[in-house]
């Protein structure tokens, strides 16, 4: 199984000017992206592609010699689905996918990839995050997805799609075939999720719980004070309970703070 990481997008909510691309971004001393590859290789994913654009090669210096690469161009005009698309030919075998502006628990990758449910997305449920108009918002029956959509209610939404999905080869050789139509209509400035939409209308998509371990996506300057001063410092507290932890602010924090 391949990993596509989707890096492409320039992120100026985060800091207003998007002086670098957001999965290069630290937290705890390391960089979102270094995280999401981190936890890859510790489920023995080492197949890594990663769809760059604004700051491409600010990110390919950040990555080894076993990181492969796809250029998104156009990423000013298009978003996450584009990005995806393109790396069409790397998706043949099973994949999975996340958005780089992520920080979760490395156990929620684990799981994802360890599901006996070949076509899954991590689930967070509304319960334990309120949703609101930003949010990617995942509608459920038996556990299956039935919709998804930023557009949705949050009243009819049972969770928010965390942005990591993974799909086997049947599915992904399903989802390209979605991909190529949507993209052939001029939905290249759409999120990847509308081509799991379709996909979920016709195939079982399982959605997976994150059980109330800690995550967060990164979009603006308040998520990533949260994400410094309580998303990471819960997930050391759960890979390493018997350890205290006194989290200073990185220089990002504070440049972020400033802003």
């Amino acid at each position: 199984m391949k990993a596509i990481i989707l890096a492409a997008g320039k992120g100026t909510r985060l800091d207003g000017a998007a002086v670098k691309p957001k999965c290069l971004v630290e937290v705890g001393g390391l960089t979102l992206l270094q995280r999401q590859i981190d936890s890859l290789k510790a489920v023995n994913i080492d197949d890594i592609v990663i769809v760059v654009g604004f700051g491409a090669d600010s990110i390919r210096e950040a990555c080894d010699d076993s990181v492969s690469f796809v250029e998104n161009e156009r990423y000013a005009e298009t978003s996450s689905l584009y990005s995806l698309w393109l790396a069409r030919e790397h998706l043949a075998d099973g994949f999975v996918v996340l958005n780089s502006d992520v920080l979760v628990h490395p156990q929620l990758l684990a799981d994802l990839i360890e599901s006996s449910h070949e076509d899954a997305l991590l689930l967070s449920d509304t319960d334990l995050n309120p949703l609101g108009d930003e949010e990617m918002k995942v509608k459920l029956k038996d556990r299956l997805v039935i919709d998804i959509s930023k557009a949705m209610d949050p009243i009819e939404a049972d969770g928010e799609n965390v942005g990591i999905v993974k799909f086997g080869a049947a599915g992904a050789k399903t989802l390209v075939g979605y991909m190529n139509e949507l993209i052939a209509g001029g939905a290249v400035k759409d999120w990847a999720p509308r081509a799991f939409r379709e996909f979920a209308l016709h195939h079982p998509l399982y959605a997976l719980s994150t059980r109330g371990l800690p995550w967060i996506e990164i979009d603006f300057p308040e998520d990533y004070q949260r994400a410094v001063h309580e998303v990471y410092p819960k997930i050391e507290a759960a890979l390493f309970p018997d350890q205290q932890s006194y989290l200073l602010p990185t220089p990002a924090a504070v440049a972020l703070n400033e802003s």
